[in-house]
């Protein structure tokens, strides 16, 4: 029989490494994997879907499935998924020392739909108080000028982005142009310790192991997307592709957890994977719709809450019906 042919990209995660390399097969199906940057994944396959299946920011994937003419339909598999307490960056001579000082501050974000950003102003928006309409809203890239937003936004009224083309988020927190900085990966001015920016959170690691104990929420950053086309023509592909991702991703636990073989170049790491498990379950990285409800629901309201997402929808509207059918053995 001919098996279908698929591309598929994402950035180079070793839960996918035994699918992209075949050692994992997903049934019926031969494909042409292309590991690239995750964002070069975003911006190319949001544009242009230059792939049948893709890693897709999960703010992103937000936007474009909830459109009425959608294209896409998610996969439950997570690509990344951060705790984002620690992305808070601040400037110190701002006099932030609370979430409830950033009210009437100047924050900056990489994107309004990047994903790290989008958990942490629901936290503040929803738990904190400190509300979307309660900020001086910036745009830039990161460490460099000139990123944009990747899709189409419906501000909530009385929110306003100021967008910045010239000059880095790095830059204008260093400066002081802006008080604080929401973003995945530290600022070059925090990793070059410049003496005005700090992290608003030190204590992170703390807040966000009792933030799980007390919500169940484990924020998912990246999830598999799949033209809708695909599935229309061959319904069976969706488990199929599921189940390679599981299988692929249970090998990279194996190895994590092996007491007997040193894989990672680091100390201790089965011993602190085990430690993990206490707190999250014999598989501390669930793929599955049930098995991420409160996240995925989380992530559906702070979306539409902030504009993102043209309607709010429950997780069984983002991902085929039936996928998670059981099979009894």
């Amino acid at each position: 029989m001919n098996k279908l042919k698929l591309s598929i990209a994402s950035t180079d995660y070793d839960h996918f490494r035994d699918f992209r390399t075949g050692d994992v097969r997903a049934e019926g199906i031969d494909h042409t994997w292309s590991m690239l940057g995750h964002h070069e994944v975003f911006a190319r396959f949001t544009a242009n879907r230059e792939w049948d299946v893709a890693e897709l920011s999960f703010a992103k994937f937000s936007a474009q499935i909830t459109r009425d003419d959608c294209d896409i339909v998610g996969l439950p598999v997570v690509c990344s998924r951060l705790f984002r307490f620690s992305s808070f960056y601040v400037n110190k001579n701002a006099g932030i020392k609370t979430v409830e000082d950033l009210k009437g501050k100047r924050i900056g974000s990489p994107e309004w739909a990047h994903s790290a950003a989008v958990y942490m102003r629901g936290w503040m928006h929803n738990d904190c108080d400190v509300k979307l309409q309660d900020v001086h809203w910036y745009q830039a890239g990161a460490n460099a000028p000139g990123r944009v937003e990747k899709v189409e936004l419906n501000l909530p009224e009385g929110v306003e982005i100021t967008r910045v083309a010239d000059k880095s988020l790095s830059e204008m927190l260093a400066s002081g142009e802006i008080d604080c900085a929401i973003i995945a990966r530290p600022p070059t001015c925090f990793l070059e310790n410049h003496p005005d920016v700090e992290r608003l959170f030190p204590d992170y690691l703390e807040m966000e192991e009792d933030y799980y104990d007390r919500t169940k929420v484990w924020p998912i950053m990246h999830i598999i997307a799949i033209q809708k086309h695909i599935l229309d023509e061959n319904t069976w592909v969706a488990r199929n592709l599921f189940n390679a991702f599981n299988e692929s991703k249970r090998r990279s636990l194996e190895r994590m957890f092996d007491p007997a073989v040193s894989r990672y170049p680091l100390p201790w790491v089965p011993t602190y994977a085990r430690k993990i498990q206490e707190t999250f379950g014999e598989d501390p990285f669930p793929f599955g719709i049930d098995e991420n409800r409160a996240t995925w629901e989380q992530m559906l309201l702070y979306t539409h809450q902030q504009g993102i997402a043209h309607k709010h929808v429950a997780p069984e509207d983002i991902f085929p019906k039936g996928l998670m059918t059981k099979v009894v053995v």
